[in-house]
């Protein structure tokens, strides 16, 4: 290479029109998703739709996974997921789920934030859950119930009371130190919760499940009429966290069909077991937001959503995020 080609080369500049990637942390992820805002970014991606083929699932051991999510939409933006999930690391003091997010232009190619994944997806999850229930739970529920005490169970019950008139907030979960813990952090945010030493539904209008269970928490017995059920922990076919007469007894919504036939336990296995038939899935969340299907139809159903997560969530949460729309 000559002299004057190697001036060329180190004097090049970034291309006009192409800003630098930023980087949000878990408190800046936070801060650019508030729960209204995030809902609707929610509602108009699962009503307009976009390219997002299942998750890719690859195993690192017995309980160990490695997830990746990508989504994207023509002329639009893209995003990939990266997700691992170690049940084992609650021994290590660590959470189980540790995640990231990369936001890039469909169109050129160049990234435009890279984002906290962990953050992203509690907050993701819980207002698409909130966002079901407001088609499917009683619009006075007051009564929450909420199983799990990790991080997704914290946005859920935080979710839940910025969109529904909650005086109690239950936490159970199977270690109580933590309910605990999680019910004490909560009521220093304001919230009236408290924790609870059985995940019994009784006197429950809602049920948030987060775990990652392999049999059932909930069973149909135990419900009450007009009860709903908000299933997101199971996120593979052997877990769960119902039993199949819950399902049988409720008017089933999914997030989305590919990924509740695919990987959630709840339904796979009460399929299994001849609980329910796949007809038996009422709706999924985009039917209901466009206005093809309903959700709950009377006070005393028994409702339930069952989630495993779509990675147009993400793209919409990221896309929110990061200050950008298309």
């Amino acid at each position: 290479m000559s002299d004057q080609g190697a001036g060329r080369f180190t004097a090049l500049q970034p291309l006009p029109n192409v800003r630098a990637m930023r980087e949000l942390d878990q408190a800046a992820v936070a801060a650019a998703l508030p729960w209204p805002a995030l809902m609707e970014a929610l509602a108009r991606m699962f009503r307009q739709g976009c390219d997002s083929p299942l998750r890719h699932r690859h195993l690192l051991g017995d309980d160990a996974s490695l997830l990746l999510m990508p989504a994207w939409t023509a002329g639009g933006y893209t995003g990939v997921k990266i997700v691992h999930v170690n049940p084992a690391n609650t021994s290590r003091r660590l959470p189980a789920v540790h995640a990231a997010y990369l936001l890039s232009s469909a169109v050129t190619g160049a990234p435009i934030a890279l984002l906290d994944g962990g953050e992203l997806t509690d907050r993701r999850t819980a207002a698409t859950s909130v966002l079901a229930a407001r088609h499917l739970a009683r619009p006075d529920s007051r009564r929450l119930l909420v199983l799990g005490s990790g991080k997704v169970a914290g946005a859920l019950a935080e979710a839940y009371a910025s969109a529904f008139p909650l005086t109690e907030v239950m936490i159970w979960s199977r270690g109580q130190d933590n309910a605990t813990a999680l019910a004490r952090k909560l009521a220093a945010h304001g919230l009236p919760a408290r924790a609870v030493a059985s995940p019994d539904p009784a006197g429950a209008d809602i049920v948030a499940c987060a775990t990652l269970s392999t049999e059932p928490l909930l069973r149909g017995a135990d419900l009450a009429p007009g009860t709903h059920l908000d299933l997101v922990g199971a996120f593979r076919a052997h877990m769960r966290e119902s039993d199949g007469a819950a399902m049988a007894r409720a008017r089933l919504v999914v997030d989305t069909y590919a990924g509740a036939l695919a990987e959630a336990g709840d339904v796979l296995r009460a399929i299994e077991e001849g609980a329910i038939t796949r007809d038996h899935i009422a709706a999924e969340l985009a039917e209901i937001l466009r206005g093809e299907k309903t959700g709950r139809q009377d006070p005393e159903q028994i409702t339930a959503f069952k989630s495993v997560g779509w990675a147009g969530e993400d793209l919409a949460a990221a896309m929110l995020a990061a200050g950008v729309t298309g």
